[in-house]
């Protein structure tokens, strides 16, 4: 169908189509409707379900080949005329009503709003409703009047506000126009074209590894060999990563098969599941409810949000603040680099493959499933049989050789908790543009160009934010490019040496500890008073 063929939707129609359950977004002033295409997502239906209602045309560019989009163009059912304002998504808690309720257009869905319809109704105001944290202390409580709930914004949105650009629709607009140039101009210099020599010397530094692995395993050196064998899968994470966002060949099939080898045959790990945890990941970077890669409850919380009891929208199960996570929490930023070595090294390693073989792919990639079953048979084979039963000859020796293994691969989950933790957790409401978004919440890290090899593109996740699929060898080139368009649109940048961007990590992790502390403060002096809102006891 002709673009001129297309019928102008009214933002009310659209209301209604998501009302009646329909997963539609806006790509390219066109309406998409994705019911038919969601089973077959190789990224899961996740991600797309945050894109309800919203203009989705930064993230479709973003985390798709243009192939991918080309497809899309048969999922049009309308147009849009003019600028869009993004509805809050079903999932995040947005509130839609049928197109047979009588009323007017609503720019504010939140959870909070009145169902009431109101043109007038400001950016700034939506973003207050989608945004507001409840307080952990009095509003878990259903009796509470509504009226102490409209609190000003927490100090952490504040200081948001305060540090990076509004969110007008003037300001956003301006700075998504810049971020498109960019795009071409990344484009236009050469910068999605894959260095293939670059691969040439990873695949020789591999081969290093899994050699020396072998040959001190014969030689019965097990600690050095399974620091060797930990070494070859902290390497190889990073052409994984590679592969899952389409920055090899820039081909979908290609690029998983050749995931799926790394992290199925050779690293045990699938490849399925990560997609679909990482690209949710992408589009909801640092939501304590949304973002599966901040949701480390009992174990960690790196927002005061955590301490509430949230519902996880991607585990679809409420993350309690239960007894262990008050003990957790409480040294949390003591412990931390222990939980990176035990919990997050072994015990997110191996939970992979049952969760993705759980959602059963369909379409196009239907063989991916197959490939990666045969990869875990090959794996467990070779590590499981060959290694840990047939060449290591004591029970001991087996334990210390999978400790090592696992343990000397941990700076990898420190270089992915760095990018994140110490940056922003607040919601600033369903109007703030994808690059901002991105540049808020993401942080890189500066080194030097030899210690490039160690973080396997890792250092630079703010570039890989907002441009996924950018080969890793070109992320350095790519980042003078971005710190210009910073400059010009007035975010900031955040870069950090690699000392003090632990050291925020840290810092954030005890901040929330003390939150923690004055909660429990709180609720024990509640706890003791006949006076729930103000926590003062009445002398008898």
């Amino acid at each position: 169908m002709a673009g001129d063929k297309y019928p102008s939707m009214s933002r009310r129609e659209i209301e209604g189509l998501v009302a009646d359950g329909r997963m539609v977004f806006i790509l390219d002033q066109y309406v998409i409707k994705a019911d038919a295409w969601a089973p077959y997502h190789p990224g899961g239906d996740k991600a797309i379900r945050h894109m309800i209602g919203r203009d989705a045309t930064d993230e479709v560019t973003a985390l798709h080949s243009a192939e991918a989009r080309e497809r899309m163009n048969r999922y049009r059912i309308g147009k849009v005329e003019g600028r869009w304002t993004n509805f809050i998504p079903p999932i995040q808690g947005g509130k839609f009503r049928p197109l047979s309720e009588a009323g007017e257009d609503v720019f504010d869905n939140g959870p909070d709003s009145s169902a009431t319809a109101s043109s007038s109704v400001s950016t700034t105001a939506s973003s207050d409703a989608g945004s507001r944290p409840p307080s952990p202390v009095f509003d878990r409580d259903s009796d509470v009047d509504a009226s102490l709930r409209k609190r000003p914004a927490p100090a952490g949105i504040a200081l948001d506000r305060e540090k990076y650009p509004q969110i007008d629709n003037a300001t956003q607009d301006n700075i998504v126009s810049k971020y498109r140039a960019l795009h071409q101009r990344i484009k236009d210099e050469g910068l999605y074209q894959c260095n293939y020599w670059a691969y040439a010397v990873e695949i020789f530094r591999y081969s290093l590894l899994a050699s020396a692995s072998f040959v001190l395993l014969r030689w019965g050196w097990y600690f050095a060999s399974a620091v060797c064998l930990g070494a070859f899968w902290h390497q190889l994470v990073f052409s994984a990563h590679d592969a899952g966002h389409m920055g090899i060949t820039h081909d979908f099939h290609t690029d998983s098969a050749l995931g799926i080898i790394i992290a199925d045959f050779l690293g045990g790990l699938s490849l399925g599941w990560w997609k679909q945890n990482h690209n949710v990941h992408h589009v909801v970077t640092n939501s304590p409810e949304h973002d599966p890669d901040i949701e480390h409850m009992p174990f960690m919380a790196v927002s005061h949000r955590l301490l509430q009891s949230l519902r996880s929208t991607y585990y679809d199960r409420i993350m309690e603040y239960d007894a262990v996570a008050k003990v957790a929490i409480k040294v949390q930023h003591y412990s931390y680099y222990i939980r990176c070595l035990l919990v997050v090294s072994i015990c997110t390693g191996y939970r992979g493959p049952t969760s993705s073989w759980a959602r059963v792919p369909q379409g196009p990639a239907w063989w991916h499933r197959y490939l990666e079953i045969a990869g875990q048979a090959f794996f467990w084979t070779w590590f499981g049989y060959g290694i840990m039963y047939k060449a290591i000859p004591t029970n001991w020796d087996r334990f210390v050789f999978f400790m090592v293994c696992h343990v000397v691969p941990m700076p990898v989950h420190a270089q992915i908790c760095l990018s994140h933790f110490a940056m922003s957790t607040s919601d600033m409401g369903p109007q703030e543009s994808f690059p901002q978004k991105m540049l808020r919440t993401t942080m890189d890290i500066d080194c030097p160009p030899w210690l490039d090899f160690f973080h396997g593109g890792l250092q630079f996740q703010v570039i890989h934010h907002l441009y996924p699929r950018i080969p890793r060898h070109n992320l350095r080139r790519t980042q003078k490019l971005v710190q210009e368009f910073c400059n010009e649109v007035g975010i900031p940048y955040a870069l950090y040496g690699f000392v003090d961007g632990n050291k925020m990590v840290v810092g954030t992790l005890a901040e929330v500890s003390r939150q923690a502390a004055i909660l429990a403060k709180c609720q024990q002096v509640i706890a003791a008073s006949s006076d729930p809102l103000h926590g003062h006891g009445h002398e008898s």
